[in-house]
């Protein structure tokens, strides 16, 4: 096996098919982030956009999007913003991540939604999660009513809340489609309050992050591209989500409501409103995405497993992630409030070195996450 990183512009158009059918066996995607576009997407606001292209006896076999080493870290296309990870690879084969860091002279691979086989027992893997899956494919009418046989109360519940809305507001409706931007301004005022009253890292504020996002909503509409759902209470704007759509599959991916409105779970009454619309766009699967928040389990069809950890070799960059492991490993005989510490920061340097490549924004980062 043979791996070679190339760049965007040496993937070709019969590779370009080969890669999105790869991405979609059996005919079902399994998310847009693992298309080619997305990588695209990518590539046109970052110079640092690599593909490791895996061969076998001159054959083509897989696909691995990333961005070029960074102080001898590779990480996965768009990461940590991707909700989906991994190698792109033709059916019945398994390629090792580790190849890739000595075609790419690297000495750490760090992935955090890493999907596909042959990783439930790799030491790489320090954390399964899963991705919650709404199977839409019966319609929704069919879908509702098997999920509110199995979740009685919590759909009464629901219901109670739009009848509220609707009393205290106005008619509940969703829309979708954004094509003046006000919505997505919308979203972003609230995700960024949001994100200063938790101290988390606010990704609208990082140039390529706002982009990529842009390119994605110019291209709303299309086979791929962005999708913006609206829910109102009566003309009053209640909650936002923009999501990635392609091949049938809607990824959720960024929500946010008016917070004076928190009292009638706006996000769910836009969620519902949503899933009984994408039959008009011909989606039939809907990605909530990973994480364990309680609302899931009302929803999910299945699952995905989702994996996150860390490949290393030989190198600095692999020693300091080891040296970060095993000061987390040594906080846990401390207080559950000392020993969250060295998680909270590796986890915001890890995730101001992805998005950051200057050491000034990284640095201002981790000290909002220390002033928490």
């Amino acid at each position: 096996m043979d791996v070679k990183i190339v760049s965007i512009g040496d993937i070709d158009d019969r590779m370009v098919s080969q890669w999105n059918a790869w991405a979609a066996p059996g005919g079902q995607l399994t998310s847009p982030y693992l298309r080619f576009e997305f990588t695209r997407c990518v590539a046109r606001v970052r110079n640092d956009v690599r593909i490791a292209v895996f061969e076998d006896q001159g054959e083509i076999t897989g696909f691995f999007p990333h961005h070029a080493a960074r102080e001898g870290v590779v990480r996965p296309i768009g990461a940590p913003m991707s909700d989906y990870q991994g190698i792109i690879a033709a059916p019945g084969r398994q390629h090792a991540p580790k190849a890739v860091l000595a075609a790419s002279r690297s000495s750490a691979l760090v992935f955090d939604n890493w999907v596909g086989p042959g990783l439930d027992n790799d030491p790489a893997v320090r954390c399964r999660d899963a991705s919650a899956i709404v199977d839409l494919a019966a319609g929704a009418d069919a879908y509702f009513a098997a999920q509110q046989a199995e979740f009685p109360s919590h759909f009464r519940k629901t219901a109670r809340l739009q009848r509220n809305a609707g009393r205290d507001h106005g008619p509940v409706r969703v829309e979708l489609g954004d094509p003046d931007g006000r919505l997505f301004e919308a979203l972003r005022n609230w995700k960024q309050a949001q994100y200063r009253d938790t101290g988390k890292l606010d990704v609208f504020g990082i140039d390529w992050v706002q982009a990529v996002l842009a390119d994605l909503r110019a291209h709303e509409g299309s086979e791929f591209g962005g999708l913006t759902a609206a829910l109102w209470f009566g003309d009053r704007l209640a909650a936002v989500e923009f999501g990635l759509a392609a091949g049938g599959v809607y990824h959720s991916w960024f929500p946010a409501y008016d917070p004076e409105l928190a009292k009638y779970s706006p996000g769910l009454l836009l969620m519902q409103g949503l899933f009984r619309q994408l039959g008009s766009r011909n989606i039939t699967r809907v990605d909530l995405g990973g994480g364990d928040a309680q609302y899931k389990k009302y929803y999910r069809s299945h699952e995905v497993p989702l994996y996150q950890g860390r490949v290393l070799s030989t190198g600095l960059a692999a020693l300091g992630i080891r040296s970060w492991e095993l000061a987390e490993a040594a906080a846990r005989v401390m207080p559950e409030r000392i020993a969250e510490i060295p998680v909270r920061l590796r986890r915001r340097w890890a995730q101001a070195s992805a998005f950051e490549s200057g050491l000034p924004p990284r640095l201002a980062s981790m000290a909002r996450a220390l002033s928490l």
